[in-house]
């Protein structure tokens, strides 16, 4: 079967890097988060254009990540998010990785196996997921100082009136001002929603992520992706006939239908078929109540694939391979239709699911021929 093509514009993601550089203060750094694999568009493609563009620090989630970062961009600082495990020794050894330590026992480990090698710490300054507790903190004393960044990571950001934004910031100051002021270690808060938040969350070093490809919060970034899905097939369809798993789309009249060559198993989440909502309210009841911490599909985001800028709707469910399109509209059957471009971003297709930007370009399938171009 023909895949899809994915296009990535690595000219967007240098001009979203350098607009959000513009954001943050005269004295501080902006850095890029390239977790992920670039959030699923090629981290080694991303990183080379940013470093390009001026970038010198770069931050991944996994020390793996990290060595395909330092093969693409050579001379620059790589950041871990998940610290020091003592598996990847060889790999932060090999490629001058800096682990950002996120407890006593990975400091230990860390200096106990690589000596005086640059570090970070990572501070829990009330999100709970990684980092040093304050009390923990201000026991390691002296290590603190060797570090060369302290960072942590706001929990409402995308949020800039949520008072925990006030409330990470104060704690911050708090456990890293008189080091910072005494021993000249460097400091990051904000990612991306920080970045826009201003200048009293940038501190040393920004390092905004999903900004760079396009996603909300940063509501001013170029679209980076177009996503193509060729066309397998099309039919018409009478009135009063069904299309897809479930009978769930019934045409109220003729309609020419066509099938494309993508479903869930590329990334396309299911629900962002726009029977999905209805249909699935019943399964979840059934399955006791919605999932608290998913959001439902939002039934009024009503998705298309596009033909130049005539929007054809996606009717029926999301097959494990394939989804229905309504093309009644076109005066010619096209090779491919667009799901991500300029018209429809990726926080639109999220909406549609009841999810997040970030985890529609991270599930982008491996299926996709991947393009990169520079305009």
């Amino acid at each position: 079967m023909a895949t899809g093509q994915l296009t990535v514009n690595l000219g967007a993601v240098q001009r979203n890097w350098k607009s959000l550089d513009v954001r943050s203060a005269a004295s501080t750094q902006t850095a890029a988060v390239v977790k992920a694999d670039g959030y699923g568009l090629g981290a080694s493609h991303v990183a080379k254009a940013l470093k390009a563009a001026g970038a010198e620090n770069f931050f991944v989630a996994a020390a793996e990540e990290g060595a395909a970062v330092r093969e693409a961009v050579g001379d620059a600082n790589i950041y871990v998010f998940s610290g020091y495990m003592q598996n990847d020794a060889s790999l932060f050894a090999k490629h001058q990785l800096i682990p950002l330590l996120n407890s006593p026992q990975q400091l230990q480990a860390w200096k106990t196996a690589q000596g005086n090698r640059a570090f970070g710490l990572q501070l829990d300054t009330g999100m709970n997921r990684l980092g040093f507790e304050p009390d923990e903190f201000r026991a390691i004393d002296s290590d603190a100082n060797d570090s060369c960044l302290f960072i942590s990571h706001l929990a409402c950001a995308d949020e800039p009136r949520h008072p925990m934004n006030r409330q990470q910031l104060d704690c911050f100051r708090q456990m890293t001002d008189s080091l910072a002021a005494n021993h000249g270690v460097q400091r990051s808060l904000a990612a991306t929603g920080g970045t826009l938040l201003g200048p009293e969350f940038h501190f040393d070093m920004v390092r905004p992520g999903i900004g760079l490809y396009g996603g909300l919060p940063y509501a001013q970034a170029e679209p980076v992706v177009t996503l193509s899905l060729p066309l397998i097939q099309t039919r018409k369809v009478l009135a009063g006939e069904t299309v897809g798993y479930g009978a769930a789309w019934k045409a109220t009249k003729i309609t020419t239908v066509a099938t494309l060559a993508a479903g869930y198993a590329d990334g396309i989440i299911r629900a962002v078929g726009n029977v999905a909502a209805a249909v699935d309210s019943a399964a979840i009841a059934a399955a006791g109540g919605a999932n608290k911490d998913r959001p439902a599909p939002n039934a009024d985001a009503r998705l298309s694939v596009y033909a130049g800028e005539i929007a054809c709707p996606i009717i029926g469910r999301v097959s494990m391979d394939m989804l229905t399109v309504d093309i009644s509209a076109l005066g010619e059957v096209p090779a491919k239709l667009e799901l991500l471009n300029g018209l429809q971003s990726v926080d639109q297709v999220a909406a549609a699911a009841g999810t997040i930007g970030y985890e529609i370009l991270t599930a982008c399938g491996q299926r996709y021929q991947r393009c990169y171009v520079h305009s």
